[in-house]
């Protein structure tokens, strides 16, 4: 019985699939983690607000789960997936920095990636 090339290169390209996210994006990562562990700002999720530390701990858990779960191959994913609002309620996370307005997390941290970006 002949094996179709079909076969074959799914079996091929299917441990690409279950592969960590690319490495490239390690050092956009974490900078998002240090920009807000370092940014004295707040963080709402699901109504309550919390520290930029716990924020931080909060999102990398959400982080490590959704890499295990092959749910983050991007930056842009784990802002998306894990960053911008919560999996239970799918209310949005806000940040909330000194005397300014609260903003959408999404907005914050692509703001935060566009200008690591600018630097590399």
């Amino acid at each position: 019985m002949k094996t179709p090339f079909f076969s074959i290169l799914l079996l091929a390209i299917f441990p690409l699939a279950l592969a960590e996210p690319a490495v490239s994006m390690q050092p956009e990562i974490a900078y998002l983690f240090s920009q807000l562990t370092s940014s004295g700002c707040e963080f709402n999720r699901n109504g309550s607000w919390y520290s930029a530390t716990e924020a931080a701990a909060h999102l990398s858990k959400k982080y490590e789960y959704l890499k295990q779960k092959n749910q983050i191959s991007s930056t842009e994913d784990f802002i998306d997936n894990a960053a911008s609002k919560s999996s239970m309620s799918g209310e949005p996370y806000f940040v909330k920095c000194r005397d300014e307005p609260s903003v959408e997390s999404a907005k914050w941290f692509r703001a935060a990636l566009i200008k690591f970006r600018k630097k590399t």
